[in-house]
């Protein structure tokens, strides 16, 4: 029998209260006993309708609660310090994305974890979804031969009510960046975990559609892998009304397509068989399996990594998505920044 693991969450703004919904869906695995929020009312409306008791700050709710795992849910400019707060008492932590703003304060996360001996994880909900899982199993088992490219494109809008919502949001020092950081950030994750481990990186940015943020709302670029295989950036959250975010990933015997978290196009030739040798474009076939036709929905998708490190924790499962892993991911963006600034590519 699995032991009920006892949650405190660390910010209940929207992100937040969506952990508390999750956490409400895994009664027999978790309950949340501890809600922590700067602005009191808004931990007493989490904790009124998930449960749990409302506290101001993480050491208030672990001086009075016992606690077992804390989440991060705070803008993420303040993830690494709530983090560490949270692994040196002694906790088990999750972390939403990004982990933090910088692979500095990332490796001081990592070294808080090495010296408690606890388990951490970064919400990357999207490697679970059945989509990813199908893309990711059909490269590893040679389906699309050597991968040779892929695409990260988030074509979103945010109008400016959405930055002018929070003091914080749109901040070089609490958003960590804008269109990259903040939305494309799961995308880049799903690049990586495609094409390996990045190398180097060259990039643009603007704002050109927004006012009164630091960040920007377009950025470009292009990412060379150690494999050899190239990947192509592209973030905005200035194409309205607001389109999809996809991935693209090429290899020279196949070719997938996840679009929104639907596996839109899925092309593979079969190990020891030998790819069609001809001109082929849009006509080529699609084989479409039903693992992949339906993307999870926001909430599944967490619920699924939620049950991976429930998992971990009971010695059920392997823990699927660490902290070296999301670090690649933000060495990618933050590189991407540092290259827009100077102009330059740069080394990762």
């Amino acid at each position: 029998m699995s032991t009920i693991r006892r949650i405190a969450v660390v910010g209940a703004g929207v992100i937040g209260t969506h952990h508390g919904l999750v956490i409400s869906q895994l009664a027999d695995r978790a309950e949340l006993v501890a809600v922590a929020d700067v602005e009191l009312g808004r931990a007493e409306r989490l904790a009124t309708e998930r449960g749990g008791r409302a506290f101001t700050t993480l050491s208030e709710a672990l001086a009075a609660v016992d606690v077992d795992i804390v989440v991060v849910c705070t803008p993420t400019g303040r993830h690494a310090e709530v983090a560490i707060e949270a692994l040196a008492a002694g906790k088990h932590v999750i972390v939403e994305k990004p982990a933090d703003i910088t692979v500095e304060r990332t490796d001081d996360i990592i070294e808080a974890r090495d010296k408690a001996g606890t388990l951490i994880t970064v919400i990357s909900q999207h490697r679970f979804d059945p989509a990813t899982e199908t893309t990711l199993a059909a490269i590893a088992n040679g389906e699309l031969g050597r991968v040779t490219s892929g695409i990260a494109s988030i074509d979103w809008w945010r109008g400016q009510t959405y930055y002018d919502s929070g003091d914080w949001r749109g901040t070089w020092a609490l958003d960590g960046g804008g269109a990259l950081m903040n939305q494309g950030v799961h995308t880049v994750d799903l690049l990586v975990a495609a094409l390996g481990r990045p190398v180097e990186v060259f990039a643009y940015t603007g704002t050109l559609a927004h006012e009164r943020i630091e960040v920007e709302d377009v950025a470009t670029g292009v990412v060379r892998f150690e494999s050899g295989a190239l990947g192509v950036l592209h973030a905005t959250t200035a194409a309205y009304p607001g389109l999809s975010a996809r991935l693209q990933v090429h290899g020279d015997r196949g070719s997938a397509v996840i679009d929104n978290d639907q596996l839109s196009f899925l092309h593979t030739t079969a190990p020891g068989a030998e790819p069609d040798d001809r001109l082929m474009g849009v006509t080529a076939q699609r084989e479409m399996p039903t693992a992949g036709s339906n993307p999870g929905m926001l909430s599944d998708a967490h619920r699924l990594q939620y049950l991976n490190f429930l998992g971990a924790l009971d010695g059920t499962e392997e823990l699927r998505v660490d902290l070296e892993t999301n670090r690649r991911s933000i060495a990618v963006i933050t590189g991407a920044y540092e290259s827009a600034r100077t102009g330059k590519p740069v080394a990762l």
